[in-house]
C-alpha cells in the first residue's frame, strides 16, 4: 500500500522521501510544518505551546476548512475538535510521519479539506521532544525499523506517558493547559506496541468503556468501536483489541488495558473525552506500521466527523452526571467472572529449552498460524467508591496542587476571612509504597483511610472549588486519595505522613508513665498492644513510641491527616 503524491516534491515527508524505514529528525519536521503554514495560512495554524525541559519549543496546529484559528470563536461556534498527539515515545514514530502527510495533504487536497466540515483537526506533532533528539537505533530491541529513532525517556529520564497527572515534566504542564483549553472530543494518541507476536499490525487500546462509563462508555463499546474494526479492515489492516494476555500467551485470553489517568487515554478520561491509544506491532516492518498508524487516524477522525453531535451531547450529558452523582467510582478492577470473546489471529507457542542458560524460553512459530476465538475480558467494575461531597476545600499553602487544578481549567474560590469549619476529613491509618522509585516518585499502591468529622481552621485565601462545574471528574479522581492516580498517590502530601515532634527518651521515660496514669484510654490501648506484643517491651525505643504517638498530651492533630477537606 503506498500512497500517491500528486503535491511539489518539496513537501514529500522524509518518510516518503527515503526508503519508508526512516523517520524523521525533529528539525526537519518542525520546519515542514512552519513552511507548510506559511504556504497554506488560511488551512494550517502552527503554534508554540510551551517548552521541554532542555529548553526547546513544544509545537501544536491546527486546520480547519474555513481558516478559522481562534479557540474562543470555535467553541463559541459548538466545533467539534479531534487531537492527535505523536510522538510521546519517540523510538515509535510511525504516528509522527503519518501526521505530518495527512496535514499536508489536508493543505494539497481541496476535497480532504472540505470534508472536515465543521470538525477541528487539532495535533502536536511530536510531543516528547527532548527524546526525539536523544536520536539512535539501539534502544528498542525487539523492534523492526526505522534506521534510527529517538529515545522514550525525556531530558528527565522522564516516561512521559506516565506524566499526566503528576506533571513533573513541563511538557505534561503545557499539555494539562492546552488539553483542557481545548477540550477535544476524541483524542488518538500513536504508539507502537511489545509482547506476543501475532498477525495484526495494528492494535488498538480504547478508554476503558466501564471507567470513561456516564453514555460515553456504551456509546464507545457498542457503536464506535465496531465501526472502527469494520472500517480498518475495509481498509486492508485488521485490528484487535491490545494484547495484554491475562498470563504468557494470547491463547489463554487478553484483558483490556486499564489506563488509568497518568496515561494519556486515561487522563482524557477525566475530562469526558474519548481517547485512543493504537499500538502497532514491533515485529512488522515499519512501512506497515506507516500504513496501518495513517488508516487508524483516518478512521476514527471520519467517525468523529459524522457523529461529532452525539458525541459532543454525550460529552456534555457526561459532565453534568459526574458534577451531580452522590456516589462516584474512584478505583476499578477487571471482571474476571464476565467475559466476552473475540476471534483472535496467532501463531503457536512453542516452548524449548534455552541455549545461553537452564531454562525454558517462549517463542512463537509462524509457520503454523491459528485463528480461533479467545477469551477477552473487557468488563470492569468499581471497587471503590466514595460519596462525593458538594465542595472541597485545599488549603493555600498546596501550591503544587493547586496549580495542577488549574492548569485543568478547574473553577475555585478563595476564601475571604478565617473561618472554621465543620469538615470531613481522612486520617491515614497505613501506605504500601513501591520499594524502588517509579518515574521519579514513591508511589502508594494501597492506600488506607478513616473519615471523621472535625472542626477545622481555614484561613482567608484557601480555596474553595465546588463540584457543580464541568471539571468535576478532573476534581474527585486527583483529591479522593484512594483513586487510581490521586495527587496523594504519587507523593504530593508525603509530608503529612510524617510526625514533626520527638522527646528524650531519659526525660520521657517519666512523663510516660505519667500518661499512662492520667489518660485511660492511651493506658487502654497500650495494655492491649502489650498483649500482643510482649517481645516489643524489651525495647524502650519502640514503648516509648507507642505511647508517644498515641497519647493525648502530644498530639498532633496534622500527623497522618489528609489536608483536603470535604464539605457537604
Amino acid at each position: 500500500m503506498t500512497t500517491q503524491l500528486p503535491f511539489a516534491p518539496d513537501f514529500k515527508t522524509p518518510y516518503e522521501s527515503g526508503n519508508r524505514n526512516q523517520t524523521t529528525h525533529w528539525d526537519d519536521c518542525i520546519r515542514f510544518y512552519q513552511e507548510l503554514a506559511q504556504q497554506f495560512p488560511r488551512i494550517l495554524h502552527f503554534f508554540e505551546i510551551g517548552q521541554s525541559d532542555a529548553g526547546r519549543p513544544l509545537f501544536a496546529g491546527v486546520i480547519t476548512a474555513d481558516g478559522e484559528f481562534d479557540r474562543a470563536n470555535l467553541q463559541s461556534q459548538g466545533r467539534p475538535v479531534f487531537f492527535n498527539n505523536n510522538g510521546i515515545h519517540p523510538g515509535e514514530p510511525e504516528g509522527v510521519d503519518a501526521c505530518m502527510a495527512l496535514v499536508r495533504d489536508f493543505c494539497f487536497q481541496p476535497e480532504r479539506l472540505a470534508a472536515l466540515g465543521k470538525t477541528v483537526f487539532l495535533f502536536i506533532p511530536m510531543y516528547n521532544v527532548d527524546g526525539s533528539l536523544n536520536r539512535q537505533n539501539t534502544s528498542r530491541v525487539n523492534q523492526d525499523g526505522p534506521e534510527s529513532f529517538g529515545f522514550r525517556g525525556n531530558s528527565l529520564h522522564l516516561d512521559l506517558n506516565r506524566d499526566f497527572i503528576k506533571c513533573d515534566s513541563l511538557n505534561a504542564q503545557a499539555f494539562n493547559r492546552f488539553f483542557s483549553g481545548w477540550s477535544p472530543d476524541v483524542m488518538v494518541d500513536t504508539h507502537t506496541s511489545n509482547g506476543a507476536d501475532y498477525h495484526y499490525t495494528m492494535t488498538l487500546i480504547q478508554t476503558q468503556t466501564d471507567k470513561l462509563g456516564y453514555g460515553l462508555g456504551p456509546f464507545l463499546k457498542d457503536t464506535m468501536l465496531p465501526a472502527i474494526y469494520a472500517e480498518m479492515a475495509q481498509r486492508g489492516w485488521p485490528t484487535c483489541p491490545y494484547v495484554n494476555p491475562i498470563k504468557d500467551i494470547p491463547d489463554h485470553g487478553i484483558e483490556d488495558f486499564l489506563e488509568t489517568p497518568r496515561f494519556s487515554t486515561g487522563y482524557a478520561t477525566l475530562h469526558h473525552t474519548i481517547g485512543f491509544m493504537p499500538e502497532t506491532h514491533m515485529l512488522k516492518p515499519f512501512a506497515d506500521r506507516y500504513e496501518s498508524m495513517r488508516a487508524l487516524v483516518e478512521t476514527v477522525l471520519n467517525f468523529t466527523i459524522a457523529n461529532a453531535t452525539q458525541i459532543q451531547q454525550l460529552r456534555s450529558q457526561a459532565r453534568a452526571a459526574a458534577a451531580s452523582n452522590q456516589k462516584v467510582a474512584v478505583h476499578w478492577s477487571a471482571d474476571h467472572g464476565k467475559k466476552s470473546s473475540f476471534l483472535f489471529k496467532g501463531y503457536k507457542a512453542v516452548y524449548s529449552p534455552s541455549v545461553i542458560g537452564h531454562y525454558t524460553r517462549l517463542s512463537y512459530d509462524r509457520s503454523q498460524p491459528w485463528e480461533k476465538p479467545i477469551p477477552y475480558f473487557n468488563h470492569f467494575v468499581a471497587d471503590i467508591n466514595v460519596v462525593q461531597p458538594k465542595a472541597y476545600l485545599v488549603p493555600q499553602s498546596w501550591r503544587t496542587v493547586i496549580e495542577r487544578l488549574q492548569w485543568n481549567g478547574v473553577q475555585m474560590q478563595r476564601l475571604s476571612a478565617d473561618q472554621v469549619m465543620q469538615a470531613e476529613t481522612y486520617r491515614v491509618l497505613s501506605v504500601t509504597s513501591r520499594p524502588h522509585a517509579y518515574e521519579g516518585h514513591m508511589f502508594h499502591d494501597e492506600v488506607n483511610l478513616q473519615s471523621q468529622q472535625e472542626q477545622v481552621q481555614a484561613l482567608a485565601g484557601d480555596y474553595l472549588i465546588s463540584i457543580d462545574q464541568p471539571q468535576a471528574r478532573y476534581i474527585v479522581e486527583t483529591l479522593e486519595p484512594q483513586a487510581h492516580d490521586s495527587f496523594f498517590r504519587w507523593g504530593f502530601f508525603n509530608s503529612c505522613l510524617e510526625k514533626k515532634e520527638a522527646y528524650s527518651d531519659y526525660v520521657f521515660e517519666d512523663t510516660a508513665a505519667e500518661i499512662l496514669r492520667d489518660e485511660p484510654g492511651t493506658r487502654a490501648a497500650f495494655e492491649a498492644w502489650k498483649q500482643v506484643n510482649p517481645d516489643l517491651l524489651e525495647d524502650q525505643t519502640t514503648v516509648l513510641d507507642f505511647i508517644f504517638t498515641h497519647c493525648q498530651r502530644f498530639k498532633e492533630p496534622e500527623w497522618n491527616r489528609y489536608p483536603v477537606l470535604r464539605l457537604f
